[in-house]
């Protein structure tokens, strides 16, 4: 055979095989654009009728019975206080205080945040994190772990009052003379 005859050979195979794709054992998959104005029915099986018939959520007639909504609380949903020192907590509490007072304000820090993670709900914790935080000349940290532990103390006046003068205190020091007055102001309100 010659390369021609070869060549005309893979001709007539290739579109032969492209022939049998475009019709299949229904007739034609392309309807033209042009042609009739209504989709095709899709396929039916001879065994349609006796297939179960599923029904729909917005087919179904609602039930009888009254679904139970849950029972809503007029408490709100935060925590009147925040959560009792564990001992474990209270521990590394003590041991950060003892660091404090030996000028070891990272060791204090380290501990502190220890005590965080075991108690994360504590005011106290945050209150004593942000006084290492000004020990360690850290005042942006230690403004917010004294905003944190604000937002925890809850109904607790003692704490709520012991927040807003370290935090008057803090922005003091970063030279923030209005926002310390803001916060003595709010301690003197307690």
């Amino acid at each position: 055979m010659s390369r021609q005859g070869v060549f005309h050979v893979g001709m007539l195979a290739a579109f032969l095989s492209l022939a049998g794709c475009a019709t299949g054992p229904g007739g034609p998959i392309y309807v033209p654009a042009g042609g009739s104005e209504r989709a095709p029915e899709p396929p039916q099986t001879a065994e349609g009728k006796d297939e179960t018939q599923v029904w729909r959520k917005s087919e179904q007639t609602e039930s009888r019975e009254p679904e139970q909504q849950p029972q809503r609380s007029s408490k709100p949903s935060y925590q009147d206080a925040g959560d009792a020192l564990s001992p474990a907590a209270l521990s590394l509490v003590r041991e950060a205080d003892a660091l404090l007072k030996s000028g070891d304000a990272q060791g204090a820090i380290v501990r502190l945040e220890r005590a965080q993670r075991i108690a994360p709900r504590s005011a106290e914790v945050y209150f004593k994190l942000s006084e290492a935080y000004v020990a360690g000349n850290k005042l942006g940290p230690a403004e917010q772990f004294t905003l944190k532990g604000l937002s925890l103390a809850g109904n607790d006046s003692r704490l709520q009052r012991a927040g807003w003068l370290l935090l008057a205190d803090i922005r003091r020091a970063r030279g923030n003379v209005a926002g310390a007055s803001q916060a003595e102001e709010r301690a003197a309100a307690l």
